[in-house]
């Protein structure tokens, strides 16, 4: 069972007890957070809007770290400017607890889906638009 859950602007493919760093979340250390789901796959797949609303993705936040530092150098030839400057991005790593799926499907979504779907009659062609006969003055 996983799902794919959306943070900070990226997303992130996770499954129980899976610990990841993600963009910095404004919870304090210990603290329960809920993901949003874009997806989720257990024994069936469920990625539409009704189905992903019984969806739960709950993360622990196990600390707040910072990331590696990243060199930004600017550079122009034969004009003497150099610039230097950094760069470390705000990291929160978390722990996946549970990816829970609520209820189960009703009765009427269950007739919707398993009925048969209906054969499409095939479409009839399309008449041919008349076309203006030409006069060469004669």
């Amino acid at each position: 069972m996983y799902a794919i859950v959306k943070t900070g602007g990226k997303q992130y493919r996770v499954e129980p007890g899976q610990k990841l760093l993600v963009e910095r979340l404004p919870d304090d250390v210990g603290a329960t957070v809920s993901l949003a789901p874009l997806l989720y796959r257990a024994d069936d797949a469920a990625f539409d809007k009704d189905s992903l609303a019984r969806v739960s993705v709950k993360a622990t936040v196990l600390a707040h770290e910072r990331g590696p530092k990243l060199r930004v150098f600017k550079f122009k030839p034969k004009r003497g400017y150099k610039k230097r400057t950094g760069h470390r991005q705000e990291l929160t790593r978390i722990e996946i607890g549970d990816i829970t799926m609520s209820g189960a499907r009703s009765a009427s979504a269950a007739k919707v889906s398993d009925a048969p779907k209906a054969a499409r009659a095939p479409r009839a062609p399309r008449a041919a638009k008349p076309t203006k006969e030409i006069s060469d003055g004669s």
